[in-house]
């Protein structure tokens, strides 16, 4: 019986020492975590709540994929965001090696529906990446085109405006597709070119001359429209087009009704801003969060 007893109490000796390492683990697993930044940062939520404050979803078009689109399931606190026009695999990657939980694309990746998330597809690879990695996605793409203080105004800022209004008015007529410009003073459309090369920072544009204008022509207002105008732009009266891309038989159309036509390539239209709104980003979020602009991100096209 004294065997017994020793055997007893060496057993349940033991089990309590068990136990006892056991919540040390656990404690020291906890406070690891915490050191992993699970529990510093901005909750994801509150991050596309000041995403949908500067531009809500509701200015977008109906055809368009805008918001949220890829929340891992246990999501991580914001501590960086990447702001990038187009998200592809060398940007999503670049993303991770920086230590991003969130990427913001202008640009959805996510469009059309997806029906499998295999490794065939490069969109694909990019959302099982994001999802392994437990990076969240966002993409603003039209609302930030209609916002005021968005891409089309980033955009317009190329010029010395007197008024600027939407091409296609929203329901609110401040906000919308597109922006028609009045000048502060008359321009060349010489002069005007060099202005959109300096915002944009790039070397070359492609440019149509308008039926009986010349480069030394004076232009008093701009139709613009970031990205593909072709839609936009049609029809509307002014002196200069300014947009990414459009079909050839749209500039045609216009440089035959002496409208002069400024094109950028279609990211390139686009890019810019997300320069600008990094630091306003930045301010909204209280400096809580790093926000950075992708160095991978770039249009596709280039002049050779």
């Amino acid at each position: 019986m004294v065997f017994s007893s020793h055997l007893m109490i060496f057993t349940l000796g033991k089990y309590i020492l068990r136990q006892n390492n056991l919540k040390r683990f656990i404690t020291s697993s906890a406070n690891i975590k915490m050191s992993t930044g699970d529990n510093v940062g901005v909750p994801l939520k509150k991050v596309t709540s000041v995403l949908e404050n500067f531009a809500s979803k509701k200015l977008a078009e109906s055809w368009d994929n805008t918001g949220l689109l890829v929340e891992p399931y246990t999501a991580r606190n914001i501590t960086k965001v990447l702001l990038t026009n187009d998200l592809t695999e060398d940007v999503a990657l670049e993303a991770h090696n920086l230590g991003c939980e969130m990427i913001v694309s202008y640009h959805p990746p996510i469009f059309a529906p997806m029906k499998s998330v295999v490794q065939s597809s490069w969109k694909e690879r990019i959302v099982a990446f994001l999802l392994e990695k437990r990076i969240s996605l966002y993409s603003p793409h039209t609302s930030w085109d209609c916002v005021r203080g968005g891409v089309n105004d980033w955009l317009a800022s190329a010029f010395s405006v007197a008024e600027s209004v939407p091409l296609i008015p929203g329901t609110d007529p401040q906000f919308g597709a597109g922006r028609l410009l009045q000048l502060t003073s008359e321009i060349t459309l010489s002069t005007a070119i060099s202005k959109v090369q300096e915002l944009i920072e790039i070397p070359h544009v492609r440019f149509a001359l308008g039926k009986g204008k010349q480069m030394t022509s004076n232009i008093k207002t701009v139709a613009l429209c970031a990205g593909s105008g072709s839609s936009v732009l049609k029809g509307a009266d002014a002196d200069l087009y300014l947009t990414g891309e459009m079909l050839h038989h749209d500039v045609l159309d216009a440089a035959q009704k002496g409208i002069s036509v400024i094109l950028t390539n279609h990211s390139d239209s686009e890019r810019g801003f997300l320069k600008v709104f990094s630091n306003n980003f930045q301010n909204l979020l209280n400096n809580e969060v790093q926000v950075l602009v992708s160095k991978l991100d770039k249009d596709p096209l280039v002049t050779v």
